[in-house]
């Protein structure tokens, strides 16, 4: 039997392996909400929290940059359009996550197949992963040495070390993350994951947004 974690679970499983993940907490209620905005510090992000909504910007379930004056307009107004949109789902809360810092979109997968095992996916994310499609591949496990080489065999290497001024990626804490979701696949019964957008700045890299899907029969 599969099951389909939400973003808070799927980033749970990425802490346990030393991946940075965002601060956030799941909101039972508007005040709950209100709550964790002032202990994470405004603004904030606003998602909806459902294992029934993997794509919760399609729903409508997604905002961003909430202020604090707007976090109780903002809980209200998210449940009540995706009750109407996904009126069956079943609705945990409304997670408020800590805004993430600026720096480069990357997206690190993970698909587990038949017959070969987990295949671990890197590339850039956000619009890039989309129109480019700019990715590579390599069977785990993985070691840095590996996941340093699939870092720099992408196109768009050269953006990452900082080309024409922008800001460089921290590579090491790429590669640091490419080796824990090596490690994770080998543990856990994952048969797929997705980290889209892992956020790298100059010095660290930090899990915005991630889900998975586990195999429940093999625990």
């Amino acid at each position: 039997m599969t099951k389909i974690l939400t973003e808070h679970e799927t980033k749970k499983l990425l802490a346990k392996y030393g991946i940075p993940v965002t601060k956030e907490q799941i909101a039972a209620s508007a005040n709950e909400a209100l709550a964790i905005a002032s202990q994470i510090g405004t603004p904030v992000a606003m998602k909806i929290s459902s294992p029934d909504i993997p794509h919760k910007s399609d729903a409508g379930g997604v905002v961003l940059n909430v202020e604090k004056e707007f976090i109780t307009t903002t809980y209200n107004e998210m449940l009540a359009r995706i009750k109407k949109v996904v009126p069956d789902a079943n609705i945990e809360g409304i997670l408020v996550q800590q805004m993430a810092p600026p720096g480069h979109e990357i997206i690190v997968g993970l698909k587990k197949d038949a017959q070969f095992g987990h295949a671990l996916m890197f590339g850039l994310g956000g619009i890039f992963v989309e129109v480019y499609k700019d990715v590579t591949f390599r069977v785990v496990p993985i070691d840095k040495s590996d996941a340093l080489s699939m870092i720099s065999e992408i196109k768009g290497y050269p953006i990452l070390k900082g080309i024409r001024g922008r800001m460089p990626a921290d590579i090491d804490a790429i590669a640091s993350v490419l080796v824990s979701v090596s490690e994770m696949a080998e543990k856990e019964n994952i048969i797929e994951l997705d980290i889209n957008p892992l956020i790298v700045s100059e010095s660290r890299a930090i899990a915005v947004d991630a889900r998975a899907m586990v195999d429940e029969r093999r625990k």
